[in-house]
């Protein structure tokens, strides 16, 4: 490692190739950087040597781990740098350092001098640096540093959000070389090239491509700048030349019809057929100075307020997903591989359209939804409030221009958005005088922004997506201003039914009938360990998740005005401010953080693919537990996802059943044998038979404890709960509670734990535990109970007795998106103590608030038990104050 003045560098030899090879050469510069996390006084004086620096590759963010923790995630400033080597044949072209996005402010320095600072976290953006290089590729060192904040800063959206606000330079980085006549680099970071579609038809297509060109030189230069359209296999079909004559120091736009492609061949979410269009610059002797190629998918569209979307003159209800860019342990600095494996699963489910929530994404993402046929709406990031300042309205619009000028050729999209449920946390006292012009603010921002955009672009539909308060959206004029009004709706889990989902729709259509509708929202928590035969709102098992997605998908396919919708999300999605019972996680996504999908991805398959599907549900749930009956089996359903008639069932290598699929489901109620079951799904379709397959290892619970055909080897039991817990990696199934029966096991007394005062769960806390990853089993207990009894044989078991107390005198954090923000606070803590005894041996002595059991905090321990004499395993409580707890308990036979 060598070290130059007060930076370390590492070299990066930047390769190049001839100026005939490629006009302009861009490539990523990803490699060997430092970091620092924290400031300096003075970064180029102070000597910084000593400071901490990390070797790190980009993408990179500094948030990978601290956002998972209770301690608060890093909001502030990081430092990087890097050294690059610049070839003297570069000297006297134009020369970027160009950033597809870094979060949030950023300033970037070459050789100690400042080349530029671009604000927003989203957009990317560019710098020429040709003037602060030094060119010599063998032994000159060119010192690059660069400097993001990720701090709160009330003058750049997003000011207020649900999901985290990475620091880092998250997305790659590039070193442009360019020729002094070059295709625009300075508008906006946009290509430089727009390619529009007047006029599209089933029998013939008009495309205009707008070039802007700029020439750096200092001498008037003629060229020809010239277009052609080539086919999927790259045959010639329409081409047109322009000669130019282009002003030093100047830029200049040329405009080029290529009119009259007959029988185009359409791009559509079922043929997304790609043509290519290839613009040049060329000197007056044919040398091609700068050349850029772009995606070409002829596709027109509409919407209509009554009867929907429509794409090539054709009806299609557009159905997809949200979908945030980060993935557990990356924070949001992911390679271009997770995000098309993002939009191929996406594509996989069937689904045809995508809103990239809340912000612009990597352009693998738009690249891929044109390659695949994903129609698509793209945002800017003001969400939740506004700031009323010059600097916030200039930034928002920076934002909506860099956008559109990035993302203009991709053919999949056909809205851009620039708000999202902006009234949802409103400034200053409701209905003051200072809250109405604050509502009048927020709509000539709306309106602003709306301006620009129909004029960046007339040809795509502008929207805002609103939170599910109507009056105050149109009473503040919101919805008068975009061509489409979002809906982002929560009947059945943040509202308390689902009948209300298809009434608010219905108020919609009557009160706005010229307004098209999309809803741009709607989903319910889903754990993936978490499961219920009986599913109830807020119990975040995949069943309710799945029943929830249901009457939805339902509810939008009978209303044909509803143009469309995007599930709430595509995946499960980091979000610090959230502190329920998945702490620092929205877990509404139909796949989980790492991309595996639940049961309601399955569910969507059998609606929207069009080739056979069957698929069998719960097939995650590969730890399963449940009470055998007389015959040592557990008899539980199982859902069969299909679009066939019917569906065969074998268990086991063995027929079982034939059941009929009903709105794309069939059920089986399945008796699952102690052990490994292997159950496989059939169904039939034009002479050829699909199947799946599913493997469980069910752990059988003996009804009775002296069972010898079923002998007991281990019990976890969740108390106050009705739901089922699976933890994959320790092989466990825990089961909900019951209460005690001779010959079998059981709680004594006592009655569940439920919050008070809210409008929420009937059952446990909805606050995140401390100290566990296993909240859900720490989230609830039997309060009162006077014992637990199990009437084990004789042998040595292990007992492990978990506890954590749900009552706390402190005020929970609050925030708009926790399940507990209309009861910030914790329930009252009164004090509690009680002794615990083991077969009248006391193993606990007032074990309470004074000493292990601090609020919201998990607690176990372990104890080995010797039962000898047939008297089994008698755990009780006796309260000294208060009344006691019990949250879990674990029972397992050594021998």
């Amino acid at each position: 490692m060598k070290k130059h003045g007060i930076f370390i560098f590492i070299a990066a030899f930047i390769s190049f190739y001839s100026a005939s090879a490629q006009p302009t050469l861009k490539q990523t510069i990803n490699s060997n950087w430092e970091f620092h996390k924290g400031d300096f006084k003075d970064f180029f004086r102070q000597k910084n040597d000593s400071a901490k620096w990390e070797e790190i590759s980009l993408p990179h963010s500094w948030n990978t781990t601290d956002v998972t923790q209770d301690t608060g995630y890093y909001r502030g400033i990081g430092w990087y740098k890097k050294t690059i080597y610049v070839p003297q044949i570069w000297q006297g072209k134009s020369i970027y350092l160009y950033f597809e996005g870094a979060n949030q402010v950023t300033e970037v320095y070459v050789n100690g001098r400042l080349a530029g600072k671009h604000v927003g976290g989203y957009t990317a953006f560019s710098f020429d640096i040709g003037k602060l290089l030094k060119y010599d590729q063998t032994s000159t060192p060119n010192q690059i540093a660069v400097k993001v904040d990720n701090s709160h800063n009330e003058n750049i959206p997003p000011l207020n959000a649900d999901f985290t606000f990475f620091g880092g330079i998250y997305r790659d980085v590039y070193l442009i070389s360019a020729n002094p006549v070059h295709f625009n680099l300075d508008n906006n970071s946009g290509p430089g090239v727009r390619i529009k579609t007047p006029v599209v038809g089933n029998d013939d297509a008009d495309i205009t491509v707008e070039s802007s060109i700029t020439n750096t030189g200092a001498t008037k230069l003629k060229v020809v700048v010239s277009s052609s359209i080539e086919d999927a296999e790259g045959n010639l079909v329409k081409q047109v030349a322009t000669h130019a004559t282009l002003s030093a120091g100047s830029t200049s736009s040329i405009t080029q019809p290529l009119n009259g492609i007959a029988k185009p061949h359409l791009w559509s979410p079922d043929d997304p057929y790609l043509y290519k269009v290839v613009t040049t610059i060329s000197d007056k002797d044919g040398n091609v100075m700068d050349e850029t190629i772009s995606p070409l998918g002829l596709r027109w569209f509409k919407f209509d307020a009554a009867t929907g979307f429509y794409l090539n003159g054709k009806p299609l209800k557009l159905i997809g997903a949200n979908r945030h860019q980060d993935y557990r342990g990356m924070a949001n600095a992911v390679p271009d591989a997770i995000h098309e494996h993002d939009m191929q699963l996406l594509k996989d489910m069937g689904a045809n359209f995508i809103r990239i929530s809340h912000y612009p994404q990597d352009p693998s993402v738009l690249e891929a939804c044109d390659r695949l046929g994903i129609l698509a709406s793209i945002e800017i990031p003001i969400v939740n409030r506004i700031t009323q300042s010059p600097e916030f309205t200039q930034n928002c619009e920076n934002m909506q221009r860099e956008m559109i000028a990035q993302n203009f050729n991709h053919p999949c999209i056909v809205i851009w958005a620039y708000m999202n449920e902006v009234l949802l946390q409103p400034r200053y006292k409701s209905r003051s005088p200072e809250q109405l012009a604050y509502f009048h603010d927020v709509a000539s921002l709306a309106g602003k922004l709306d301006s620009l955009t129909r004029s960046e672009d007339p040809s795509r539909y502008t929207m805002i997506s609103c939170h599910g308060d109507f009056d105050r959206y149109n009473d503040a004029g919101i919805t008068k201003i975009p061509q489409i009004i979002g809906w982002n709706l929560y009947y059945g889990w943040y509202a308390p039914d689902f009948e209300g989902f298809g009434k608010f729709l219905d108020r919609h259509h009557q009160e706005l009938p010229d307004k098209p509708l999309m809803v741009t929202e709607y989903g319910c928590d889903g754990d993936i360990r978490l499961h219920s035969f009986n599913p109830q709102r807020f119990d975040k098992t995949i069943e309710y998740e799945t029943m929830y997605h249901k009457h939805y998908l339902k509810a939008m396919m009978d209303r044909p005005f509803v143009a469309g919708a995007a599930m709430w999300c595509l995946v499960d999605f980091n979000s610090y401010a959230r502190i329920d019972a998945s702490p620092h996680k929205n877990t509404k996504g139909v796949a989980t953080d790492e991309r595996v999908p639940k049961d309601v991805y399955y569910y969507y398959q059998a609606n929207l693919l069009k080739k056979p599907f069957v698929r069998i549900g719960s097939r995650n749930w590969v730890i399963r537990g449940g009470i055998g009956d007389e015959n040592t089996q557990c008899t539980q359903p199982v859902e069969v996802y299909s679009n066939l008639g019917e569906v065969s069932l074998t268990l086991n290598g063995k027929f079982f059943a034939k059941q009929p699929v009903k709105d794309k489901v069939a059920v089986f109620n399945v008796p699952f044998n102690d052990g490994i079951n292997n159950v496989k799904a059939s169904a039939e379709a034009n002479g050829l038979v699909y199947d799946d397959l599913a493997t469980i290892n069910f752990k059988v619970q003996p009804a009775l404890l002296n069972n010898k055909t079923l002998p007991f080897k281990e019990l976890n039991l969740n108390l106050g709960d009705t739901r089922f817990y699976a933890d994959d990696m320790l092989q466990q199934a825990w089961m909900p509670e019951k209460p005690y029966s001779p010959g079998s096991w059981g709680y004594i007394g006592g009655h569940i734990f439920a919050m008070k005062d809210t409008n929420l769960q009937k059952f446990g806390s909805n606050q995140n535990i401390l100290g566990t990853d296993h909240d859900p089993i720490y989230a609830t207990q039997r309060v009162g109970l006077s014992g637990f009894k199990l009437d084990l044989p004789d042998g040595k078991y292990q007992v492990t007795l978990l506890f954590a107390e749900l009552s706390s005198n402190t005020k929970s954090q609050s925030s708009v998106f926790n399940l507990n923000a209309a009861n910030p606070k914790d329930e009252a803590l009164s004090g509690r103590s009680f002794d615990i005894f083991i077969n009248h041996q006391k193993v606990a002595e007032a074990l309470g608030n004074d000493n292990y059991l601090q609020p919201l905090r998990a607690y176990s321990v372990r104890y080995t038990i010797d039962v000898t004499g047939g008297t089994g395993i008698d755990i009780s409580f006796k309260d000294i104050k208060g009344e006691s707890i019990l949250n879990g308990i674990q029972v397992k036979k050594i021998f």
